[in-house]
């Protein structure tokens, strides 16, 4: 983090300390049922506490549009991290105004206050001068600690940094050194895994890999869209067949920068998208007209996991099947279970992230065995696909 300003370069003692976090978690009946995100923004705010800051909680929750909406406020989510963090947490009613003056000016050094959700201000996602003065006004100092939020300019991710000292937090930390590590300055050669439905989700991250890994491995329904763009008859498969010669250009690019791209050797096709379906394996040139593919077969995975291990570095975004529903979570399963494996015998730096990779990894069983896992997804995939993150940008020294 040599570019960037941490925790370490700021006094925070008796300073109040905006903390941008991201707490948009998921809630059922006022309860929240995943408190992943809060456990991994707690070091920054107990480390804050303990040295005596001020510590101001602000977060986003769901896509009120500028407007109240009760069933989005962070009062739950403020319960919840008085829990994770044990100790107390002060809650304003609003994010700006009489309310968090109030609950701010009756702080104490270390404690821990939560703000209203800022997305009730429309002014907050539109970057607006006025608002961020306000929110700047209710600080010392700025800390950021969410870097699944990075992606957008708004005024909690990239405004506040203009006008308070700012300093990135120990989640937004270990985020960027293990990106960095992973496509920045990685140890080669370098391995990315992408999956998922569709080509044209994913098109500029396959055009940034190909130019940057030495092995592109493309799994999921995407790479149907590949075979097909190959010649292959991919049956009734989920397949973008007006994606055929974006494909097509993507596997030249590749070639042209001395990529490897590994595309599945064999299938798990079923003729239903049901758990325990009747399905088999089969060649590429055997699928079934009436059939689905719904996974890699063993030769892939074999196969895969054979490039894996001539690799030092992997990153990981989108599973190789449809892992939710067994029998056609076994492909994504094994290739986690021999990155895992490799991870922890030295072999391999393993960077994953996005929701679906993340909950896949989980369904592997592997979630701890990773180098490191982001809870990111649309930062995930903009750094992917080579972007300049301006809740990153602002934060460089």
């Amino acid at each position: 983090m040599s570019q960037f300003k941490t925790i370490d370069d700021l006094d925070v003692a008796g300073k109040r300390v905006l903390v941008r976090a991201d707490l948009n978690v998921p809630m059922q009946d006022g309860k929240v049922t995943d408190t992943t995100r809060i456990d991994r923004t707690v070091p920054t705010l107990n480390e804050l506490s303990n040295k005596g800051a001020k510590v101001i909680v602000i977060s986003h929750f769901g896509r009120p549009k500028g407007q109240v909406v009760p069933e989005m406020s962070l009062a739950p989510v403020a319960r919840a991290l008085s829990h994770s963090c044990g100790l107390p947490v002060a809650f304003a009613t609003d994010t700006v105004g009489e309310s968090a003056e109030r609950t701010i000016a009756a702080m104490q050094e270390g404690d821990i206050v939560m703000l209203e959700n800022l997305r009730f201000h429309a002014d907050e996602e539109a970057n607006d001068k006025a608002f961020t003065v306000k929110l700047s006004n209710l600080g010392d100092l700025y800390v950021s600690d969410a870097f699944s939020c990075s992606h957008r300019a708004h005024a909690s991710t990239e405004g506040l940094a203009h006008l308070l000292p700012s300093a990135a937090g120990r989640l937004m930390q270990v985020e960027v050194e293990s990106l960095a590590a992973a496509l920045e300055i990685p140890q080669p050669p370098v391995a990315a895994v992408v999956g998922g439905a569709k080509v044209s989700t994913k098109m500029e991250v396959l055009g940034n890999l190909s130019k940057k890994v030495d092995v592109l491995i493309i799994g999921g329904g995407m790479a149907n869209t590949f075979l097909f763009a190959q010649g292959v008859d991919v049956g009734n498969s989920l397949c973008e067949r007006d994606m055929a010669d974006v494909a097509r250009n993507i596997l030249a690019d590749a070639q042209k920068s001395g990529c490897n791209i590994v595309l599945p050797k064999d299938a798990v096709v079923a003729r239903e998208f049901k758990e325990g379906a009747e399905c088999e394996t089969v060649a590429l040139d055997a699928i079934p007209s009436d059939a689905m593919m719904l996974d890699v077969g063993p030769a892939s995975v074999a196969d895969v996991i054979a490039k894996l291990e001539k690799c030092k570095t992997v990153v990981w975004n989108g599973p190789f099947g449809a892992f939710e529903i067994p029998p056609f979570d076994a492909g994504t399963n094994a290739v986690a279970r021999a990155a895992a494996e490799l991870t922890k015998a030295g072999r391999l730096i393993s960077v994953a992230g996005g929701g679906d990779t993340v909950a896949a990894l989980a369904h592997a069983g592997v979630s701890d065995d990773f180098s490191y896992i982001s809870t990111a997804g649309g930062a995930f995939l903009e750094w992917m696909e080579g972007k300049k993150l301006p809740g990153v940008e602002v934060l460089r020294k």
